[in-house]
């Protein structure tokens, strides 16, 4: 996939500098997700891996997989919680302070500093999408995993939010001119790109929606992205704008959830 303005590297590192940006999003489901078993419970519900093992996490974010599962994890597992951003990563220290001893690296995915055959499984939760070269970060990716090793890669598809980005749409076109960052990585052509490196592949969707009863939250969502930019001078008509838009709708503005998790060995 070619650089654009959301994937280039100068625009991620301003992005995840640190954590507040993807908290604001993450706060968003946390709220307002229909179904409360949460996504980080049922994605730690797939892993199907031996008591002693190795896991990379590249992109590990706050560390929100392991927070939620910290009274599921084997003490036989040596993990590794990676992200190419310094700052999330300190973020990420201190949410897991205190807990079992996790390893922590600053990588990027497209160079993977350990050696050939080293990890058990490699989890990317929703973020491959981000990657400029993903050829050259699946190649990676399975040089360092065991022969029998599997690879947990989680993204959205095509439907995911689409009632937001049509609200973004009716409010200013502009908000949509540059498409969405998960469309080069998702559930319908994940599969064909993954197919280059792995033999064995199994996506599994989960269940969910928003029903989102308040503006604010939503428009802490809009503005933690790249719309932010766009919507400065004018916040306070969007944020009367979205109070209307919940409003119209009796109070609860319906947005659809799409996620799932490729499994491929």
């Amino acid at each position: 996939m070619p650089q654009t303005k959301m994937n280039d590297p100068q625009t991620l590192k301003k992005q995840y500098k640190d954590s507040s940006n993807l908290e604001a999003r993450i706060r968003l489901h946390q709220r307002f997700s229909v179904n409360k078993y949460g996504w980080q419970r049922w994605v730690f519900d797939q892993f199907k891996l031996p008591d002693r093992c190795r896991i990379l996490e590249l992109g590990c974010g706050p560390g929100y997989l392991w927070m939620a599962n910290l009274d599921r994890i084997p003490s036989g597992w040596e993990i590794t919680l990676s992200d190419f951003s310094a700052g999330m990563l300190e973020g990420t220290k201190r949410n897991l302070e205190n807990q079992r001893p996790f390893q922590y690296k600053v990588i990027d995915a497209l160079s993977i500093p350990f050696e050939d055959s080293h990890f058990d499984a490699v989890i990317a939760n929703h973020m491959l999408y981000h990657l400029a070269d993903k050829p050259a970060a699946f190649s990676e990716i399975r040089r360092v995993l065991k022969p029998a090793g599997v690879f947990y890669a989680s993204t959205v598809g095509e439907r995911h939010l689409s009632e937001m980005n049509n609200l973004l749409c009716k409010f200013d076109e502009k908000l949509v001119s540059w498409g969405r960052v998960s469309d080069s990585f998702t559930l319908e052509n994940g599969r064909t790109q993954l197919a280059a490196w792995f033999t064995e592949i199994k996506l599994t969707r989960y269940e969910d929606a928003l029903e989102v009863t308040e503006a604010a939250p939503l428009v802490d969502y809009v503005l933690s992205g790249w719309a932010r930019q766009i919507l400065e001078k004018r916040l306070d008509q969007f944020r009367q704008f979205v109070t209307g838009e919940i409003e119209s709708r009796h109070g609860v503005f319906h947005i659809t959830k799409d996620s799932g998790l490729f499994v491929a060995s």
